[in-house]
């Protein structure tokens, strides 16, 4: 866990945390939203895991969210706020626009998504509006979730993410899910997650319909 600042009287500001796993990107946010007075930095994290942490127990109004970080992913920690009911708006940064990267984090409950990219006002803008409720999306994203929605992927098949992969490999030798956190470093709350995502993937409703579905679809072999 990084330095967190002082949180007492944050008047009328709107109260951030910064989640990325590159102190000088951390710092030069930090710095950015520092010199404007309507925005008050109460601390960072450099993972998922941290953010969820530390929005537990500073309850921003905004969590500023990169997505890929060692350690513990955005996705993963925007699902684990939602499913905690957390207050904070999760305004998603991130230098990622593909399609495996946006439609999960929005699915997990991000309110907006901007890339790293984006100017300084436009950033400013979308942290105001994210703290409102509001959907703010970078027009890269919004016009890539247009095109989704005019030709969406069948949910049988949706090709699953590397770490589910990994997750019904495990679940196909019988492993419960404290062990499968346990072997890929992540926690339990983030293997219920990823069985949720790939359940919906694959068009099952447990785990046994999950590894026939794996197998029926060449996911797993004879060794899984």
């Amino acid at each position: 866990m990084t330095d967190v600042t002082d949180v007492t009287d944050t008047g009328s500001a709107i109260t951030l945390i910064l989640v990325d796993d590159h102190p000088v990107v951390r710092d030069g946010l930090r710095g950015m939203f520092d010199s404007a007075p309507d925005f008050r930095v109460l601390g960072e994290a450099s993972d998922g895991v941290e953010a969820v942490e530390l929005a537990g127990r500073l309850d921003p109004d905004v969590v500023l969210m990169d997505l890929r970080m060692p350690g513990g992913g955005g996705v993963e920690a925007i699902a684990e706020l939602t499913r905690r009911g957390a207050r904070s708006k999760v305004l998603v940064l991130t230098t990622y626009d593909t399609d495996s990267d946006t439609l999960p984090a929005i699915e997990a409950g991000a309110t907006g998504y901007l890339l790293k990219d984006a100017p300084r006002e436009e950033l400013f803008t979308a942290v105001r509006a994210a703290a409102e409720g509001r959907t703010v999306l970078s027009p890269a994203v919004a016009s890539r979730l247009v095109s989704r929605v005019r030709t969406p992927v069948s949910p049988a098949r949706t090709p699953l993410s590397a770490r589910e992969r990994e997750v019904l490999v495990l679940v196909a030798r019988g492993t419960a899910n404290r062990e499968i956190a346990r072997a890929l470093f992540i926690s339990e709350a983030t293997v219920k997650t990823h069985l949720t995502h790939l359940y919906a993937k694959l068009g099952v409703n447990d785990r046994a319909a999950a590894v026939a579905a794996g197998y029926d679809r060449g996911i797993l072999g004879s060794t899984a």
